[in-house]
């Protein structure tokens, strides 16, 4: 038996989804116990609750533990602080209730020293995972697309219903897309080892931002101008888009991330799938509806 944070979310739906292809018995740990299960009853739920005696039961039994949880940005009294916390009383549960491995989904360039708070959270977590005493694997991806994927859905949606699309900076900044799909057999793959290890999840092809957005307005068949603005203005616009969607469409933080390239692996491709075979497949339906963060996370 295995246990997934989030199974019922994202990335951890995919991870689940690939452990029962496999025969494994699923469990979930979600802060939305009460959501439909896309698994019906195959995945058993529980309260994600950070209370380790509650935690260490809910754990005990199971052979690898897959850790994708995490926030996007702060809400309320929901800090990135907080949620280290929140990631050591899990790693305590782990260890107190025979956790095998533990896999813990990353991010690519993740930095202790970094002065973005999203990266340097994360870099955090995995130093509290590699010195817990716990075999481990630290899996880092790059920007992660689906159907359900903010980022890229959301340009389409935007580049669908608007005469413009505004591109912060140069646009020459980079990305290397990586497939839900093969970050999924990569986090099952590496609950199999033994050994610690720390791997980049990365696709094999790198576009400019700019190479990207264009992609996809082509995939779409949208006639938007893409013109080229400060990043101020970028995020004027996407705070008024958001305001009137209720949701946020993009932080300073994540901005600046794209922007320093923090999206691309310095390391060999691991992922199989392409982002335009992806896109060429499913052009008909990315950026149909929008995706919003709010309502998956935090409604």
């Amino acid at each position: 038996m295995d246990v997934v944070t989030g199974a019922f979310s994202f990335t951890g739906r995919y991870v689940a989804a690939r452990l029962l292809e496999l025969g494994r018995e699923v469990r979930t740990l979600t802060r939305h116990p009460q959501s439909a299960s896309p698994f019906g009853s195959r995945v058993e739920a529980f309260p994600l609750d950070f209370e380790l005696d509650t935690l260490t039961g809910r754990l005990r039994g199971a052979d690898t533990l897959y850790n994708t949880y995490w926030i996007r940005s702060p809400r309320g009294n929901l800090t990135f602080e907080r949620v280290l916390d929140h990631t050591a009383i899990l790693l305590s549960a782990a260890r107190e209730a025979g956790v095998r491995r533990v896999v813990q989904l990353s991010v690519s360039n993740a930095s202790a020293s970094s002065v973005l708070p999203y990266f340097r959270g994360k870099a955090l977590a995995e130093e509290a995972l590699s010195s817990s005493g716990l075999s481990y694997s630290i899996v880092r991806p790059t920007l992660v697309f689906a159907r359900e994927d903010v980022l890229v859905n959301n340009i389409a949606w935007l580049l669908r219903r608007l005469p413009l699309f505004v591109v912060p900076g140069s646009g020459r900044y980079t990305l290397q897309p990586v497939a839900v799909e093969d970050v999924a057999e990569l986090a099952v793959e590496a609950g199999s080892g033994t050994e610690p290890t720390i791997m980049d999840a990365a696709g094999p092809d790198i576009f400019s931002f700019e190479e990207l957005v264009r992609l996809v307005r082509e995939a779409v068949g949208s006639r938007a101008a893409i013109v080229h603005g400060s990043p101020r203005l970028a995020l004027g616009l996407s705070a008024l888009t958001g305001k009137i969607l209720r949701d946020t469409l993009v932080t300073g933080a994540e901005l600046a991330g794209l922007m320093g390239s923090l999206l691309t692996s310095q390391a060999a491709p691991t992922g199989t799938r392409r982002f335009a075979d992806w896109l060429g497949e499913n052009a008909d339906s990315v950026g149909r509806s929008y995706v919003s963060e709010r309502l998956r996370n935090w409604s």
